[in-house]
């Protein structure tokens, strides 16, 4: 049971860096394409800056849910560090900072929702999306992380520093 757990989190990892990179790819094109026709026809495709930033907005965000679980988001562990050795006060503070994550993701999930709300009702200017795509993501994304942070904080799991480090 555990080994397909795994497998299915890998096969999700993978489509996800696979969908950051489809991005980033197509960013890529659209940029410079646009780049190269106005510099050197006088002209361009005006969805291009609106599909790259677009595009940009999610990637961002799926690569913060992505970093989540893997301990790669910025963190402060200066105090932690200096709580080793220390087993109760660093189990309190785990959880103490775990729940300030999850704070912070149901702030920014509360405003982020009231943006896509607001965004229902009007479109992008070229490609006629609806303006409520771009806080989206972010919508998603602290909703993802606030979850795994519950998940985290309910199964007691150790603090995470990420890439083995224990003090940065």
């Amino acid at each position: 049971m555990k080994t397909q757990a795994l497998r299915a989190g890998s096969l999700l990892s993978r489509f996800v860096h696979a969908l950051m990179g489809a991005c980033l790819g197509i960013m890529a094109l659209a940029v410079f394409v646009n780049v190269v026709l106005r510099y050197g026809f006088g002209s361009g495709i005006a969805a291009s800056e609106e599909l790259s930033r677009l595009l940009f907005v999610w990637m961002v965000f799926i690569g913060a849910t992505l970093a989540y679980p893997l301990g790669e988001h910025m963190a402060f562990t200066g105090l932690v560090a200096r709580l080793r050795g220390r087993p109760r006060a660093m189990k309190l503070m785990t959880v103490l900072i775990r729940i300030l994550v999850i704070v912070a993701c149901v702030l920014v999930a509360i405003g982020a929702w009231q943006q896509v709300v607001v965004g229902m009702n009007s479109h992008s200017v070229v490609l006629r999306y609806p303006a409520a795509l771009l806080p989206l993501p972010a919508f998603l994304s602290s909703v993802a992380i606030a979850v795994m942070a519950l998940v985290e904080l309910v199964r007691q799991d150790p603090l995470d520093l990420g890439h083995g480090m224990e003090a940065e």
